[in-house]
């Protein structure tokens, strides 16, 4: 992968690939439809797999700003710099995971890379990450994708889009959708608190987040 050496380029990677501003907790500027796939094996999760396919505005910004040879198309190298700069400028963020076992956080592993295509006119993004130990599948599990800034919407369209591989026959799955009005009146205070002491972004923003839930009994 050839070095960033666009100033142009850097400086609009700065302000538009995902990476927000205070100004930006709003309301989101660029958006995303995604899928989530969560891998099980032997009874634990073991790694997330992501796709987000982005809006038509988002992409066409993103198109004119890495087409080096300006040949309205992005060829490998091109897609190569996207990835990197979408994932360095996301990577403060958790990469936008929420992942919590019995009501807990669980570290993630910072995906190395990720994978970016152009097709119909939309950058899609592609990454896996892991938890840094895997999760066992005894309790509550919670997976979810926000961007704490609001910058990003990432929507999941269908249920279907948040799957779960070789899950255990005593889980059940379940996708929550929070009502927004909804979870703003419930926290209106501490999301206006939040606002001042956080502009940059907080973690209350996952109030808003679809989120894929996964209930299981005691195993063995």
């Amino acid at each position: 992968m050839h070095a960033l050496n666009r100033p142009k380029t850097i400086a609009a990677a700065a302000i538009i690939a995902l990476g927000g501003s205070s100004s930006s907790i709003a309301h989101p500027h660029v958006f995303a439809e995604a899928r989530l796939d969560v891998v099980v094996e032997g009874g634990k999760v073991q790694g997330l797999r992501h796709l987000w396919r982005f809006d038509d505005l988002f992409s066409s910004t993103v198109l004119v700003e890495f087409d080096a040879n300006q040949d309205l198309t992005l060829d490998r190298e091109e897609l190569e710099e996207v990835a990197s700069v979408v994932n360095a400028s996301i990577a403060e963020f958790n990469h936008f995971q929420i992942v919590t076992s019995n009501g807990k956080d669980v570290d993630m592993i910072k995906p190395d890379t990720m994978i970016a295509d152009f097709k119909d006119s939309q950058l899609i993004i592609m990454f896996e990450s892991r938890p840094a130990s895997a999760i066992p599948l005894d309790n509550t599990v919670t997976f979810g994708v926000y961007d704490p800034t609001f910058y990003t919407a990432i929507d999941f369209t269908e249920d279907e889009y948040l799957s779960v591989e070789n899950m255990p026959d005593n889980c059940t799955k379940q996708v929550i959708r929070p009502d927004a009005e909804e979870a703003i009146a419930e926290n209106q205070q501490s999301l206006t608190d939040a606002f001042f002491d956080e502009p940059g972004g907080n973690d209350l923003s996952k109030i808003f987040a679809t989120k894929l839930q996964i209930e299981c009994g005691a195993n063995g």
